[in-house]
């Protein structure tokens, strides 16, 4: 297959596998674009419907966005719309971001803890020039930290990066290799796997929710008493309430990592949309809900998620779709900021979400919304 084009080499594909293509070129997204950077041995394009929430208003600089989310769940927009109302109504969403940076954990195999050492010392008095060594890979990574962990015979090294507006994850990998590869050549210490799940990348893990990873991001909301009436249906006491035994002791009960309603639902409509590396889900699952009701009655509302893995450029934000959702946002120029400005963006977004699943549990109201909006007549 080495000699043959791109669209002869989906065609044959597409053969072996028993499949018809009408056309090639008929296809929404161009193969040759494709292929060699987002998808191998491409046969066709799956659809997913992108629908729009909003406007949701964040605080801090005062902005509105509108919401391009990607789902087959009916009911999952309209929710979040709902949330946006409710938020917007109250004064808007306020947002805090920190980049945490975007980690690589190779494993080193050493014999005794005191070459384990060896090699923390000698990465600590050289990590300049590691630095210099990883940063030379993309003049857009910079080396934030090595951290150092050990377990018998088991040294791992989780570095961490500034990807900029990239998600980064390749850049990583690759920075790391060209450590890697210097520190088995001054130590003569072997490195078993440059990925040891130290990392810890697409997966859902309590380093990741305490440590952070990518960017971590709080958002809150004060939830005016009457607003909560009119617009979501209930009372703050109510949703309080079902945060409490719902998110709390129903997550602590099961085990569960992610202490809230359905970070992963809205995380994955916006990550869809925007195209962003979909496996990262399980870590936009992981966080905090709260719910605390105000002196005066009011209900103050907040989420926090602790590794959201996301850029505004590279992966498949250059996809054509994907290149308009981002737009609609008023992103995807690669301007300095961006990745972070997105995060606000998810954070607001996921605050709506959870706001309106909890007063939709509080009020009883959910089957009758997936029954009106998830059920469609065929």
């Amino acid at each position: 297959m080495k000699n043959l084009s791109v669209s002869q080499r989906s065609q044959l594909v597409a053969e072996k596998l028993k499949i018809k293509l009408e056309n090639i070129a008929n296809f929404s997204l161009d193969p040759n674009q494709i292929m060699g950077r987002n998808c191998e041995n491409m046969i066709g394009v799956t659809q997913i419907p992108l629908g729009i929430a909003g406007p949701i208003a964040v605080k801090l600089p005062a902005r509105e966005y509108y919401l391009p989310l990607a789902t087959t769940e009916g009911a999952l927009i309209a929710s979040v719309n709902r949330g946006c109302k409710a938020t917007r109504l109250s004064g808007g969403i306020r947002v805090k971001v920190e980049l945490k940076g975007v980690t690589r954990a190779p494993v080193f195999k050493v014999n005794n803890l005191a070459e384990a050492e060896k090699l923390i010392t000698w990465i600590k008095k050289n990590f300049n020039q590691l630095k210099q060594q990883v940063e030379a890979t993309s003049r857009y990574l910079k080396l934030l930290d090595i951290e150092p962990f050990i377990t018998g015979k088991n040294l791992f090294l989780r570095f961490s990066y500034d990807t900029a507006e990239a998600m980064g994850m390749n850049m990583a990998t690759i920075a790391t290799q060209q450590a890697v590869s210097l520190i088995e050549l001054k130590l003569k210490v072997k490195c078993v796997s440059l990925s040891g799940n130290f990392c810890v990348d697409k997966k859902a893990s309590w380093l990741n929710f305490i440590q952070g990873r990518g960017k971590c991001v709080w958002a809150e909301a004060r939830l005016k008493k009457a607003v909560v009436k009119q617009v979501l249906k209930t009372t703050p006491e109510k949703i309080v309430e079902v945060v409490l035994r719902k998110d709390f002791v129903g997550s602590a009960m099961s085990g569960s990592l992610g202490f809230n309603g359905h970070f992963a639902n809205i995380v994955a409509a916006l990550f869809l949309a925007t195209g962003q590396d979909m496996a990262h889900v399980v870590e936009g699952s992981l966080g905090i809900t709260t719910a605390e009701l105000e002196t005066n009655g009011d209900l103050y509302f907040s989420v926090y998620l602790p590794s959201l893995m996301l850029g505004t450029v590279g992966g498949g934000t250059g996809l054509a779709t994907q290149k308009e959702a981002l737009a609609i946002l008023g992103l995807g120029q690669g301007k300095k900021g961006e990745a972070l400005e997105l995060a606000v963006i998810v954070g607001a977004a996921v605050l709506a979400g959870e706001l309106s699943l909890t007063a939709a549990l509080a009020a009883g109201h959910l089957v009758k919304a997936h029954e009106k909006l998830g059920r469609g007549s065929k």
